[in-house]
């Protein structure tokens, strides 16, 4: 899974497609079901290519990323957007509560 922020600027993307060459990026929102195709140039840094972009996506949404050659697929994979900090970051922040415990329990004999 492929985590990016919602941010106006560009953002770098990592793929490994394995020396195929790529031009464009189709995002899925799979919410709403609608698709954006995304012209691009991939460049190869080591045993990636890689692609600046800013990407049309929101903060809590989840994308299905579709890396085409022409009309080959070559690449699939997941996106999340959040704005959360990635070291801090957890699919849980502001949702999960934890339970206090006087931490009594029985024992049955």
């Amino acid at each position: 899974m492929i985590i990016l922020k919602e941010l106006n600027t560009a953002q770098n993307l990592y793929a490994t497609i394995d020396g195929v060459e790529a031009d464009a990026i189709v995002l899925r929102d799979e919410e709403t079901n609608t698709e954006e195709t995304i012209v691009c140039v991939f460049s190869i840094d080591k045993y990636y290519a890689v692609t600046n972009l800013v990407f049309p996506i929101i903060e809590n949404k989840f994308y299905t990323l579709t890396i085409l050659n022409g009309t080959d697929v070559v690449y699939k994979d997941k996106i999340f957007c959040t704005n959360q900090i990635i070291e801090e970051f957890s699919i849980n922040n502001n949702v999960y509560t934890q339970r206090t415990s006087d931490n009594e329990y029985i024992i049955y004999e």
